[in-house]
C-alpha cells in the first residue's frame, strides 16, 4: 500500500507507474489523480517481484447507481461496446471509490482483482481505507468501469446495480 505521506520518490514513482501502465491500459489518457492526499494505492507483487496487479482508491462524496435495465439487446450491445452505462439521475452519499483496478494481462483470471479487492482479509484495501472501520460493497464505487471492470463489479458486488462515479469530476 503507498500512501499520500509516504516518501516523495516512492509516492512518484508509484504514481508514474500508474499513469504509464495502468492508465494506457484501461484508455485513460493523460490523466493524474484527481486528489493524490486522498488516495491510497495498493499494489500486487509477484513472487518474481514484479507488480502484476494494482488498486487505486480514493475518497469520494457521491455516486449514482448503475442502471443495467435495458430491454434492447442491440442497444446494450452498443452502449457495452462504448462504455456507456445507465446511471441514476439522483447521487447518493459516498465513501470510497476505486478510480482504477488493474491486472497485467497474462496474469488476468488467476485472481489477483479479486486479492486486491477480497470480501475479507485483514489486508484489504476495504479494511485499511478508513482506520478502525471495514467498508462494505454498498461503501465502494467504482469509476468509469471497462466491460471487464464491469463484469467484475456485478460478480463482485453480486448486483448488476452496483455503485459508480466519475473519478476526474468527483473532487
Amino acid at each position: 500500500m503507498i500512501l499520500p505521506d509516504d516518501p516523495k520518490y516512492a509516492v512518484k514513482k508509484v504514481q508514474v507507474y500508474v499513469r504509464e501502465i495502468v492508465d494506457n491500459e484501461l484508455g485513460f489518457k493523460q490523466v493524474s489523480l484527481s486528489c493524490p492526499a486522498k488516495t491510497k494505492i495498493y499494489l500486487f507483487v509477484s513472487n518474481e517481484k514484479m507488480i502484476v496487479g494494482c488498486l487505486v482508491a480514493e475518497s469520494i462524496k457521491q455516486v449514482h447507481v448503475i442502471n443495467c435495465l435495458i430491454r434492447s439487446q442491440l442497444l446494450q450491445d452498443l452502449l457495452q461496446h462504448h462504455r456507456a452505462w445507465c446511471c441514476s439521475t439522483e447521487p447518493e452519499p459516498a465513501i470510497c471509490g476505486v478510480s482504477r483496478i488493474w491486472v497485467l494481462g497474462p496474469r488476468r483470471g488467476k485472481g489477483i482483482a479479486r486479492r486486491l479487492h477480497p470480501h475479507s482479509s485483514t489486508l484489504s484495501f476495504r479494511s485499511t481505507f478508513i482506520y478502525g472501520c471495514y467498508l462494505s460493497t454498498d461503501e465502494i464505487a467504482f469509476s468509469d468501469p471497462t466491460p471487464h471492470g464491469k463484469l467484475f463489479a456485478t460478480k463482485y458486488c453480486q448486483t448488476p446495480n452496483f455503485l459508480v462515479y466519475n473519478f476526474i469530476s468527483n473532487n
